[in-house]
């Protein structure tokens, strides 16, 4: 049994852990309400790019003169697995949630005999995939001291995997992030880049998606520009959404650690006192035991 100094210089170490993950809870809060309204400021954003992706897609249709982006290399032996997670931890399941939903894609497409490459963004993503795929981790992408995630982020990513498709280092590209709901809840989601597919737009786009234009200089020289341009604007949402994820995964499970913190302390406190009234009432009885001797 614990004596009455190591239940005091516990519940005097439970005390400081809670005002640390209390503090941390504040924190996620403030940063929780910037990145969601960032995350959801560049939806809009990407629902329209996705409305005029898909009637650019439509018009050139099976063009020859289409670019290797939209149309692929024609195979889909080499995979590149491009796993967005945050930096840091303390934020529940956020991390390994993603980590888990590549690696089984990855593992899925391996046992098709196909060949797997992976590029992680953040250093947990890297921890958690690197202990079964290491030898398949062909670079790593490291935002830690980016205080705000910016466009050029997302556009430095952008050239890096247009850079391994122009070199023919892999025929399809899929991007995995976790699309952020609410505090409580964020969905992992896998959104293939290369080859380009026509995004499914919204019934209010769709009026504007299915109209007829005409293209100057021509469509496929719209799609070689804008193409790469959607990809960086899909790897931004991603970010921001990974940050509005990890924000309000941090805020829940900081929450959770206060209340558990908070529990423990009582119980500790229920120990102390228990076993402080009974040492009183054996010092007690020791007293009166020594006076009815004399």
């Amino acid at each position: 049994m614990a004596s009455l100094k190591d239940l005091k210089n516990r519940i005097a170490s439970v005390k400081a852990t809670q005002k640390i993950t209390k503090a941390m809870k504040m924190v996620a809060a403030a940063k929780l309400r910037r990145a969601q309204e960032a995350a959801e400021a560049a939806r809009p954003y990407s629902q329209r790019m996705g409305a005029v992706m898909a009637n650019i897609v439509t018009a050139v249709g099976g063009d020859a003169d289409a670019p290797r982006l939209m149309t692929g290399t024609g195979s889909d032996k080499t995979h590149l697995l491009v796993v967005c997670t945050a930096e840091r931890g303390l934020c529940g399941g956020f991390n390994s949630q993603i980590a888990r939903f590549a690696r089984d894609h990855a593992r899925r497409l391996l046992n098709e005999g196909k060949t797997v490459k992976i590029v992680t963004v953040g250093k947990k993503g890297n921890d958690i995939l690197r202990r079964e795929f290491a030898s398949l981790i062909i670079d790593r992408v490291e935002l830690r001291d980016v205080k705000k995630v910016g466009y050029e982020n997302a556009e430095a990513i952008s050239r890096k995997v247009i850079g391994l498709f122009d070199k023919g280092e892999f025929d399809v590209c899929t991007l995995f992030y976790s699309e952020f709901k609410s505090v409580i809840s964020q969905i992992p989601t896998a959104l293939q880049l290369i080859p380009a597919v026509a995004p499914v737009v919204a019934d209010s786009a769709a009026s504007s998606a299915s109209a007829v234009y005409d293209y100057e200089p021509d469509a496929g020289a719209i799609l070689g520009d804008l193409i790469p341009r959607n990809i960086t604007v899909q790897i931004f949402r991603a970010l921001l959404e990974n940050v509005a994820g990890e924000m309000g995964a941090k805020m829940s499970a900081m929450d959770n650690a206060t209340r558990n913190a908070g529990e423990m302390i009582n119980k500790l406190t229920l120990s102390y006192n228990r076993q402080r009234q009974a040492k009183i009432t054996t010092e007690l009885i020791e007293i009166i035991a020594g006076a009815e001797a004399l």
